[in-house]
Order: structure tokens, then sequence, then C-alpha cells
């Protein structure tokens, strides 16, 4: 009987360790989540106004020749 017992105990505190694990595994991976979508709104956003900038710049070089 106190086998039985020891084994009880045993196996709750295995599952409840796992269950804390997943969770844990769970937070990390929601925050990396977050953190790699900042990251890539960011670099799409500067993308965009290197882009925009560039262009801009092309288009005034332009009128200035069309205009000489």
């Amino acid at each position: 009987m106190k086998t039985f017992a020891l084994l009880s105990l045993l196996a709750l505190s295995l599952l409840s360790g796992c269950a804390e694990l997943k969770h844990a595994g769970q937070d990390v991976g929601h925050a990396t989540k977050k953190a790699t979508t900042a990251i890539g709104h960011a670099t799409r956003d500067v993308t965009r106004e290197i882009g925009h900038a560039s262009r801009d710049a092309v288009n005034s070089v332009k009128e200035e020749i069309n205009e000489d």
C-alpha cells in the first residue's frame, strides 16, 4: 500500500511539473512572437520610407532635367 501511495505522489508531482514547463514554454513562445512581429513591422515601415524617399528623389531629378 505504501508503494502505491508513493507512486501516486510521484506521478502527481511529475504531472504538475510538466504543466508548469508547458506554461513556461507557451509564455516564451508568445513573447518571441510579439518581439518578432514588432521587429518585422518596424523593418517594413523603414523599408517603405526608404522606398518613398528614393522615389521622390528620382522624380525630383527627372523634373529638374526636364526643366532644363
